[in-house]
């Protein structure tokens, strides 16, 4: 199979490129792909595919901009060039711009893919019915909302002209099967990227560690976090470090400045930065719990199934997907109010407190996380290609069939 994937890539910073990154890890090692094409927003020099296991060709080629007008010729335009077996989107509803034109003619895509015949799969990581417009930087005008949420409802409408539209979370799939009475929704899990070896649950000596990781500035506030962990320090007088790792969102550019500017003299805080794959192990690897400072969620968690595949304990709040990702996939961590900074001191001093308890989330988190590596969602994802292409093919073997039928009848009536 020649397997196209139009997808954000590292190092882009535009959203979903981390996923799209351990997606084509695991695609490559499968047989069943020859070929791997890339359709992504950075050029083919800087793409990060020098990986350590042999694999399939992969080509990069850069074809579209984020907040471009032109994405949606020019994706295509690559599409009728590389001529894929099959195309997989890895998207969600920003990621061809925070501008609202660019983002919506993005998401017209899949439906155009599937004008052409081609097996398309669309992974979608969040939907409009599950986001929180407010708190995801969109708007808090309430007409403004109403109408967002119809221009949504008509985009789904045309991503659900895939052959497939994935989903993480099972709410999901009932949410489009009701509303949109669509057919071709599938729950495919998120997956763990990384499944090192069963690590010692030991920490390395120095202050414990507090991280966060991410793009900041809208859902995502890392302000409520650093007041918790002062509350903790002053309550306990623990040796701890807030470790904030990751840059702001897209939409909130400059937040991060403006919290080191207001926290400066706070001590032990850090501001890494972005954060390399090559350096995820290491930020995880030196974490003594992971924090979820979330005011609403959009879609599943990639950072809970890192957080899961370190071994690391986690405190999030208990809210929309991520409450409903603990029920299913079997992670466990101390909840908060995601309003409340007493109450995130208080989830974080209950782990600081009690190492044996500690050590019980992270052992549980990393057999939540091995349940679903990346390696059996790349299969998945192939398995549900060939049923696409099965189908086609006994659509296309009965028309035929009908066709000499057809033309059979109209013989005998002529003789």
């Amino acid at each position: 199979m020649k397997l196209a994937i139009v997808t954000a890539y590292p190092p882009s910073k535009v959203t979903l490129n981390e996923y799209a990154f351990h997606l084509v890890k695991q695609f490559r090692q499968q047989q069943r792909v020859e070929e791997l094409i890339i359709l992504t927003d950075i050029e083919a020099d800087q793409a990060e595919i020098n990986f350590e296991e042999e694999g399939c060709k992969v080509v990069i080629k850069k074809c579209w901009k984020f907040n471009s007008y032109y994405n949606i010729i020019s994706v295509m335009k690559a599409v009728s060039q590389t001529k894929p077996d099959a195309v997989l989107f890895n998207l969600q509803f920003m990621k061809f711009g925070d501008k609202k034109i660019p983002a919506a003619l993005g998401l017209l895509l899949p439906f155009l893919c599937k004008t052409k015949k081609i097996p398309t799969i669309t992974l979608l990581h969040n939907i409009m019915e599950q986001v929180d417009l407010g708190s995801a930087g969109f708007t808090n005008n309430k007409l403004l909302q109403t109408i967002f949420n119809f221009i949504g409802t008509m985009l789904t409408k045309f991503v659900l002209a895939s052959d497939i539209v994935a989903v993480t979370i099972s709410k999901y799939v009932t949410i489009l099967e009701e509303k949109y009475k669509a057919s071709n929704v599938k729950l495919i899990p998120h997956g763990t990227f990384e499944l090192p070896a069963e690590p010692t649950y030991e920490l390395p000596e120095g202050p414990l560690k507090i991280m966060t990781f991410g793009k900041f500035g809208t859902y995502k506030k890392v302000e409520i976090l650093i007041k918790a962990v002062e509350k903790v320090r002053q309550r306990t007088q623990a040796n701890l470090e807030v470790v904030i790792a990751g840059t702001d969102n897209p939409n909130t550019i400059g937040y991060l400045d403006s919290v080191k500017e207001k926290y400066a003299n706070t001590p032990q805080l850090t501001f890494t930065g972005y954060v390399k794959e090559e350096d995820v192990p290491v930020i995880f690897g030196e974490s003594a719990m992971v924090v979820f400072p979330y005011t609403s969620t959009t879609g599943s968690s990639g950072v809970l199934h890192q957080a899961g595949s370190y071994g690391k304990a986690v405190v999030m709040p208990d809210l929309g997907d991520l409450s409903i990702l603990v029920k299913e996939e079997g992670y466990k961590g101390e909840f908060f109010n995601p309003t409340s900074a007493e109450s995130l001191a208080d989830a974080i001093e209950k782990i600081v407190m009690n190492p044996a308890y500690r050590q019980e989330l992270e052992k549980a988190n990393f057999k939540a996380a091995t349940a679903l590596p990346m390696s059996k969602i790349a299969e998945m994802y192939l398995d549900t290609f060939e049923e696409i292409q099965l189908k086609k093919s006994k659509i296309t073997s009965k028309q035929e069939t009908d066709n000499i039928k057809t033309i059979y009848v109209t013989n005998e009536e002529v003789l």
